[in-house]
């Protein structure tokens, strides 16, 4: 499964630079360069609040188990963990749930509240999804793939209303396995116990209003991802409206999640921008542009965000090591 794993990276990287080859290296650089250093840093300074505005969402589901930054940073470890290493999506989920641990918060309810946020960041990207679609068909009502994308679109939302009732009804017994292989997997002495992971899920489901804060909070952080890609496309000098990014960024990340698979969905995401902004108004140098300065942010945050998550779990085996 590893091999494949890196089979499938080394693939979508030969793809990547095969696409930026194919329209040029200059051209894409031209665009990538316009943004400068300044612009730069406030798009990763962006895309940092943005990460806030996530942890949250995570946090807002169990307010009183520890304070808003250790959700923050599980958060960050999560994000940063899917983005820069060539994991699944679970293996984020896994370390971002450690990385919480490590500020205070329980393995169970960390683990509960990690499967619970995921899900309304589903709920809300449905909602997102459905904003853009919305869009483009009050522009384009005559766009091809827009009355397939709506079908689709009530299908993935009772998938996840019913993942969310076996939640609800204690039968996670196979996700309870999943998520004990993964933390043996990627972090060894993370002990999940089975019986509270039930009550845990439960009881956060059972404080609705925090669960519907959670999900609008998603939804709005969703938003503001396109407000980070428009100010990008705007440093590069391509003008577009805010209406269009936000219909390009929602299908891009509809395309991701069902290439889930493609780790860091590397050529994946290179070709969704090529195909969108072809469609949209965007030119393929501008369009791989973006989606270079995307990854070079993600490295810029994920690295030192990984090194200091590294530090403070060799601390905690040199603190233990005497007991």
């Amino acid at each position: 499964m590893k091999a494949l794993t890196i089979l499938i990276a080394i693939a979508g990287v030969v793809l990547g630079a095969a696409l930026i080859g194919h329209f040029g290296f200059v051209a894409v650089g031209r665009a990538l360069f316009a943004v400068g250093w300044i612009g730069f840093l406030a798009i990763v300074g962006y895309h940092l609040a943005v990460v806030v505005l996530l942890g949250l969402c995570w946090y807002v589901l169990v307010p009183r188990v520890a304070p808003a930054a250790s959700f923050i940073w599980g958060r960050l470890v999560r994000d940063s963990g899917a983005d820069v290493l060539p994991l699944s999506a679970l293996g984020g989920f896994v370390m971002g749930a450690r990385a919480a641990t490590l500020l205070g918060i329980p393995g169970n309810v960390a683990v509960a509240s990690t499967i619970v946020d995921v899900t309304l960041e589903v709920l809300g990207q449905i909602g997102y999804i459905a904003v853009g679609l919305a869009i483009l068909a009050g522009r384009w009502p005559d766009a091809a793939p827009i009355g397939w994308i709506f079908l689709i679109l009530p299908l993935a939302l009772i998938v996840v209303m019913g993942f969310i009732a076996l939640q609800k009804h204690h039968l996670l017994g196979a996700v309870e396995d999943a998520t004990r292989r993964l933390a043996k997997r990627w972090i060894r002495d993370m002990a999940v116990p089975a019986r509270p992971l039930h009550h845990e899920i439960h009881d956060i489901y059972a404080r609705r209003r925090c669960v519907y804060v959670s999900t609008v909070l998603h939804f709005a952080a969703w938003i503001a991802s396109s407000v980070e890609a428009w100010i990008a496309l705007d440093l590069m000098g391509a003008r577009l409206d805010i209406g269009l990014v936000i219909v390009i960024e929602s299908l891009l990340y509809a395309i991701r999640s069902v290439a889930f698979a493609v780790p860091n969905a590397v050529g994946v995401q290179e070709g969704a921008y090529l195909m969108l902004g072809a469609t949209l108004g965007l030119t393929p140098e501008t369009a791989l542009a973006l989606s270079l300065l995307k990854r070079g942010r993600d490295l810029v945050v994920g690295i030192p965000t990984l090194l200091v998550w590294q530090f403070l779990e060799g601390r905690r085996l040199l603190v233990r090591r005497p007991e």
